[in-house]
């Protein structure tokens, strides 16, 4: 049996959580009976996974759980028993479980703490920056989610390359243009504004929105109706975002809208007139596809594996040129005809990424350590 940690998907509905309820919903699909699903403590979602798919659980929260696993690992002592009938195990977030005898891979999805360990907490940083090295030099194989990321790891942990296989992610399939009833209804029952730009993700400072507030004001200069709609949580660390849209008096111009539910959510990319994500890195940048896939064309930082996502379809800037970045943003808001030519290539750009594709791609790596 094949062991997949969907942890992030019972705890969380961010980037890491999405991806471990995709991927397992992909591969249990593309070979049914041969998976089995493992998360620490809490309850599963119903709904998520089908019914009957063989799970064990261990009833410990986030922090313990990670503490005893980076202690066994450092302990070498095998959890084994907490999932006896495995022939390999796959984690799919930064957390490798000890093994003996049985093959592991590790997901890793970015090196935020290592490249940017001041946008972390403390503990966090501490825990990631001590394991991440043992983990990777103890998975017998490393998936990557862009080339930028597995640059990083073989950059900075001196990982073999071909221990590292590179497979993409996708935007969900309910990320697909909606039908204008929908946008209407969606516009009125979130109060959107009738000129906004859109950013979906976490608000901490890696995403770079303290940079965006001020091309927001240049823009509303020329666009004084010009709104700024956030779609998704609070992650950590953005007193300071908040206090900056306060000191600038902009809390009529910021719309936090919080999570979103994922029915809602592609009207509200769609209505938007343009998207923005100036993120200082993104170990893959899921936000890209999933707005283009919508219908909706993107203006994003060149940095990282955003340019590996969005390809030709969308338009780049530096993330700490305010000046490039308003400019870029004028442009898609100005031309109309450019904004069209991207958005057919942004729909055509999502279309080539799929959770099969990346499911395929998986079970080929379980298969060659197997």
């Amino acid at each position: 049996m094949i062991y997949v940690d969907i942890s992030a998907a019972v705890h969380s509905k961010a980037g890491i959580g999405r991806y471990a309820q995709s991927l397992a919903q992909a591969l249990i699909q593309a070979q049914p009976g041969r998976f089995a699903l493992f998360h620490n403590g809490g309850g599963m979602a119903n709904g998520r996974f089908p019914a009957g798919i063989p799970r064990r659980t261990i009833n410990l929260g986030y922090k313990p759980w990670r503490t005893a696993v980076l202690l066994g690992q450092l302990a070498r002592v095998p959890f084994n028993r907490l999932v006896p009938d495995a022939a390999l195990f796959h984690s799919t977030e930064h957390l490798l479980l000890p093994l003996r005898s049985v093959p592991t891979i590790l997901t890793v999805h970015d090196l935020i703490f290592k490249l940017f360990p001041a946008y972390h907490k403390k503990l966090n940083y501490w825990f990631l920056n001590a394991a991440m090295p043992l983990f990777c030099r103890r998975a017998d194989a490393i998936i990557a989610v862009s080339q930028a990321s597995k640059q990083d790891i073989v950059h900075h942990y001196g990982v073999d390359p071909a221990k590292i296989h590179v497979v993409y992610e996708a935007a969900a399939d309910h990320f697909r243009p909606p039908d204008a009833a929908h946008i209407v209804r969606v516009r009125q029952a979130y109060r959107l504004p009738e000129q906004f730009l859109i950013h979906l993700g976490t608000i901490e400072p890696r995403k770079n929105l303290s940079r965006l507030l001020d091309a927001l004001l240049a823009l509303r200069r020329d666009f004084p109706a010009l709104r700024l709609v956030l779609a998704g949580g609070k992650g950590w660390l953005f007193d300071d975002f908040f206090a900056k849209i306060a000191a600038l008096a902009l809390q009529d111009v910021v719309i936090p809208l919080g999570w979103v539910p994922d029915e809602d959510l592609p009207a509200i990319l769609a209505a938007a007139d343009l998207a923005v994500q100036p993120s200082l890195y993104e170990g893959f940048g899921l936000p890209l596809l999933e707005h283009m896939a919508c219908g909706q064309v993107v203006a994003a930082s060149h940095s990282s594996s955003h340019p590996e996502m969005g390809g030709q379809a969308a338009a780049y800037f530096d993330p700490q040129n305010v000046a490039e970045m308003t400019a870029v943003l004028h442009r898609l808001l100005s031309d109309r005809e450019e904004y069209s030519y991207r958005q057919q290539l942004g729909l055509a750009q999502a279309a080539q990424f799929s959770w099969a594709r990346a499911a395929q791609e998986t079970i080929a790596v379980y298969d060659q350590l197997l």
